[in-house]
């Protein structure tokens, strides 16, 4: 109460509400609003990351590692029946498994596509085709005339890339002299000659010396049936093609190629033979223990193929055990289709398994995470390999992806299985310790000279062997990329490096390869989205501020994609077209981790981009805590091979949710 001016008493009249009043009551209810928002996506991220850390957790192998299915395209499965065709080992019950899965993989309008939802490719097409014709399928059943019809409007089997018309050639449905050449004596090259096979990629390298003995032997095996339903013209079914201007380096090289098809027919007989003997050699010496070359499938089928020619026997020990690795590559399916995995993934799908759970919050010490360690830490290579062609005097330390490669160790999975066993507290951190100082020194030893990392070589950025005829078939060098450096980099921050000049070069080599757009391009994963979900966690590891101008440009870059859905996607077309695709595609579990990964690093929890993503995760999730996904978002050669790794959509997501709950990537603990 208070006095009036007349002398009483009695209460002060309200007062009228003010517009800097309304306008604080709008901005509490906001906050308020934006609070409960917060508060929603949290507990959808809690629930969503405690199914996806039950479901992860259930899947591991009792040895302690993670494995997903790699699925490809159906060019392993024809390639697995035409090996068996050429070597007399046709199976009936494999013949039919292997078709069944093909012929589930046909688009409606007849061909066969190298991603899911991508166009039909020719050569993936003709080599399906083939193969069920082998396994019986009529050349006028509807979908095998589908598939012949939509060959001869693509130019037909002329117009197929080489190693399709390679493998028609050994049954005589394509002539070796229509061919490009690489003899045999390649092997001789000097490490410092320009086309040595040094300077093609390892995965290039281990294909090409066995299709050297293949190409000299020219082996002809006879055609079941006749493939002219696969010619435009029948009877000319190699038209000539002009030669490109002997000024131009494709000019170039296509007359290097006719100067080796005379050489094959003037080769001195003894060193013919001779360096045949040395890349049988060669090929022997890289077999791993479990039989296979280099963890993958095209260097086995073409090594198999090559000692066959040279006079091994199938019972021969160094075949008997290839022969066996090719079907550990197959995987059934609950309808009885057989599919050929390219290559197998458990070292990959462990160690990114093991940050995806730790991040979550599954502690250091949980007795499958120790068990993940232990099963890495075996699993690190002591011996040289290829690489030390280059680096010689460095010695060894790094991981491979797959289960048996100690030749072909890779840079980008050695780094992260450290930041994986950095997360785990085990009862003896010496080893660990030991394991990471091996791995590190390894890395910065395989640093390229202009500052960044490649997968598996030193400096292997030749501009020869993509330009060879005969190499039609992909990336067949392995230059510096922006995804495996930023794994390095980050790595390296991990085990206290980031002062070193190395890491700094690192660092200033990811800062110089950001696209004008904001994005990085992504090699090992498609794409865009992938290598900015991959380096700017590595730059906020390193130190870069937030604020710092290539950070926020890739922030507004990845807001500029965002789908309508909250979703993030990529489609492998923006290997191609980039203008239309870079960014696009139907919204992914993995695609949509590695933006929110990317965010989350960036200093953007709160924002609103973050928020819808969470929430896409958590509502496209299934009931047992896995997410299905279609698309393919990995990358073996950009365009020409792509990868649909299955263990994607349940790590990274799990990953990124983590991250969101907990603020980050899980710190390693004390003494490990």
């Amino acid at each position: 109460m208070t006095a009036t001016t007349d002398g009483s008493t009695g209460a002060l009249p309200p007062r009228a509400p003010s517009a800097s009043d309304a306008t604080a009551e709008k901005k509490a209810a906001s906050s308020r609003t934006r609070s409960a928002v917060r508060d929603d996506t949290a507990d959808a991220a809690r629930r969503a990351s405690a199914r996806a850390t039950d479901h992860l957790l259930s899947v591991q192998d009792p040895a302690g590692w993670w494995k997903g299915d790699l699925e490809t395209n159906v060019t392993m499965d024809a390639e697995d029946l035409l090996l068996r065709q050429f070597l007399g080992l046709q199976d009936p019950e494999l013949t039919e498994a292997a078709a069944r899965y093909i012929r589930g993989e046909q688009c409606p309008d007849g061909t066969w596509a190298t991603f899911y939802g991508g166009p039909g490719e020719l050569s993936t097409t003709i080599e399906a085709y083939v193969a069920l014709r082998l396994a019986g399928d009529a050349p006028d059943a509807p979908h095998m005339a589908r598939a012949s019809a939509w060959v001869r409007e693509q130019g037909g089997i002329a117009a197929a890339r080489v190693f399709t018309r390679i493998w028609l050639a050994l049954f005589g449905w394509w002539k070796w002299d229509d061919l490009p050449q690489l003899p045999p004596e390649l092997l001789y090259f000097p490490k410092w000659f320009p086309l040595n096979i040094y300077d093609f990629g390892c995965w290039a390298r281990q294909t090409i010396v066995p299709l050297t003995i293949v190409s000299a032997k020219r082996p002809v095996r006879p055609a079941p049936f006749a493939l002219d339903e696969l010619h435009t013209d029948p009877r000319r079914p190699n038209p000539p093609r002009p030669l490109a201007s002997a000024a131009s380096w494709d000019g170039v090289f296509q007359r290097l190629d006719k100067a080796l098809h005379l050489y094959h027919k003037v080769a001195f007989r003894r060193l013919r033979r001779a360096a045949m003997r040395s890349a049988a050699r060669w090929i022997i010496e890289r077999q791993e223990n479990d039989g296979c070359w280099g963890g993958i499938q095209p260097p086995a089928v073409y090594s198999v193929i090559a000692l066959h020619l040279l006079g091994y026997d199938l019972d021969h020990p160094v075949l008997r055990t290839g022969l066996a690795s090719l079907d550990r590559f197959a995987v059934r399916r609950a309808d009885g289709a057989r599919m050929i995995e390219a290559c197998q993934s458990p070292v990959w799908d462990t160690c990114l398994a093991t940050i995806a759970l730790a991040d979550a919050g599954v502690p250091a010490d949980h007795p499958q995470l120790v068990k993940a360690a232990e099963w890495m830490l075996a699993e690190q290579i002591d011996r040289p390999g290829d690489w030390s062609v280059k680096r010689p005097q460095l010695p060894s330390g790094g991981w491979a992806f797959e289960f048996e490669n100690d030749n072909y160790p890779d840079i980008d999975d050695t780094a992260v299985v450290v930041l994986a066993l950095r997360r785990v507290k085990r009862p003896d951190p010496q080893r660990v310790e030991a394991a990471v100082r091996r791995a590190v020194r390894w890395n910065f030893g395989m640093q390229s000279r202009d500052g960044g990392w490649g997968a598996f070589d030193v400096d292997n950025t030749s501009p020869f062997p993509n330009r060879l005829p005969f190499c039609d078939f992909g990336e067949v060098i392995d230059p510096p990329s922006a995804d495996v450096t930023a794994h390095v980099v980050e790595m390296l921050a991990d085990v206290g490096r980031t002062h070193d000049p190395r890491t700094r070069r690192g660092i200033a080599w990811l800062l110089a390869e950001q696209e004008p757009c904001g994005a990085w391009f992504g090699r090992w994963g498609t794409n865009y989205v992938y290598g900015t979900g991959s380096v700017l966690p590595a730059l906020a590891a390193a130190g870069i501020p937030r604020s710092h101008p290539a950070v926020r440009r890739a922030v507004r870059w990845l807001e500029g994609v965002q789908n309508d859905d909250g979703g993030w996607g990529e489609d492998q077309r923006s290997y191609q077209d980039k203008e239309r695709w870079a960014g696009r595609g139907a919204s992914t579990a993995s695609q949509t981790a590695w933006a929110l990964m990317a965010l989350l690093a960036a200093g953007e929890r709160d924002g609103e981009a973050v928020r819808r993503g969470v929430r896409w995760l958590a509502a496209t999730q299934r009931e047992d805590g896995s997410w299905d996904e279609p698309y393919f978002t990995g990358t073996g050669f950009p365009w020409d091979f792509s990868i649909n790794y299955h263990l994607y959509r349940q790590v990274f997501p799990l990953t990124a949710l983590g991250r969101y709950l907990n603020g980050g990537p899980a710190v390693a603990p004390v003494g490990a």
